[in-house]
């Protein structure tokens, strides 16, 4: 990852996080303890039912979200220890955010909506050019860079929010449930640009699913069950 994380050690760890809703008789645990290691160049998939967590987990690892206990360390350094501002400096340079309902302005095109992403990170002008127009091209829009959303199907606008994800070159990307309004081909088509991005650049993905093709697809498939992360699960069984 970018920044001062030793590269040495996992890309990111989640050690025994618990988060706590509300209080008394309506305290909810949506975590219990959860831990999971991430390593450079992994495509990881958590699956769990409705309501298991999995979300949670993601907005804490994303320091979107703080844990009640426990904690999440990115390269080494602790996020307990980081300010809001530390926080959200992490983010624009070192995480991209992968939504479920794809989250693009729809009167912006499809480079714009990438482009956007990039100036609010802080990128100069020519640099943001650059960048954007390479993350549409690597995954296959180079052609359809100036379309705006409704234009694009569901697949390609899936593919839009992949590149302004990956536009500022993150070593993390946290993805929820990426698939889950795409067909089976659509689908396909965006596990393998992450796929490629794993291959490629070494990123490492964790993303959230309930569809066992896309687990097939992936490194590791570890269960989230009743707020706590079981042993990584055999996809060949």
């Amino acid at each position: 990852m970018n920044g001062t994380g030793n590269p040495g050690l996992p890309l990111l760890e989640a050690r025994g996080v618990t988060r706590v809703f509300g209080k008394g008789n309506g305290t909810v645990f949506a975590l219990k303890g959860a831990s999971l290691n991430v390593d450079r160049g992994r495509l990881i998939a958590l699956k769990g039912r409705s309501g298991s967590g999995k979300t949670t987990l993601l907005n804490i690892m994303a320091a979107l979200d703080s844990p009640t206990e426990g904690t999440v360390l990115y390269g080494g350094r602790d996020g307990s220890q980081m300010t809001d501002q530390q926080k959200n400096e992490m983010r624009k340079r070192e995480i991209g955010l992968i939504f479920q309902s794809f989250a693009l302005v729809p009167y912006m095109t499809a480079y714009e909506n990438v482009e956007f992403g990039l100036r609010i990170a802080g990128i100069p002008t020519l640099e943001r050019k650059m960048l954007a127009e390479q993350a549409l091209s690597f995954v296959g829009l180079a052609n359809r860079m100036h379309h705006m959303p409704p234009e694009l199907s569901g697949g390609e606008q899936q593919r839009t929010a992949i590149a302004r994800a990956i536009a500022h070159k993150p070593k993390l990307i946290l993805a929820d449930e990426p698939t889950a309004e795409l067909d089976s081909r659509m689908g396909k088509q965006v596990m393998q640009v992450f796929r490629e991005l794993v291959r490629t650049e070494g990123i490492a993905v964790v993303l959230t699913t309930h569809d066992p093709h896309i687990m097939e697809l992936v490194d590791d498939v570890y269960a989230l069950e009743d707020g706590r992360i079981g042993s990584e699960i055999s996809k060949e069984a």
